[in-house]
């Protein structure tokens, strides 16, 4: 009884985290704007994904991005019109993007595409590797 009860218990808990981490990996903002001149509305959302670029072809019309929260790659597609950011907020070309490097992804979704508007890439987790040699001689 206590078995299933504890069962239960830990059930929940992963689905709350679960749910937990997919709420803080996205963030969608929506804007509206209206013409003043033709009196018409326009409302679009941008959502933000955080996760690491898994692959970019240069000929390609996309990057594979993993998300925090999904470990399979998506399929975000970009344009002329997508800037690239470097941590320090200044603009970068295309060359400094790379497999594995953390990112922030803003898109907008038009039909079942992505379209990214802004990549904000992070700076990536270094991994220092120290390696010691010891001698010890006999007298």
């Amino acid at each position: 009884m206590k078995e299933t009860r504890l069962v239960k218990m830990l059930v929940a808990g992963a689905a709350c985290a679960a749910a937990l981490g997919l709420a803080l990996a996205q963030e969608t903002t929506t804007s509206t704007t209206t013409n003043a001149a033709t009196g018409t509305t326009t409302t679009s959302s941008t959502t933000t994904s955080t996760g690491t670029i898994t692959a970019y072809t240069p000929d390609s019309d996309y990057i594979s991005f993993r998300t925090t929260t999904d470990p399979a790659p998506v399929k975000y597609y970009y344009s002329k019109d997508t800037t690239i950011l470097d941590p320090e907020g200044n603009t970068v070309t295309w060359s400094a993007i790379r497999p594995d490097l953390p990112a922030t992804v803003y898109y907008v979704r038009e039909g079942d595409r992505m379209i990214v508007r802004k990549i904000v890439l992070s700076k990536p987790t270094v991994i220092e590797k120290k390696e010691t040699t010891t001698t010890t001689t006999k007298p």
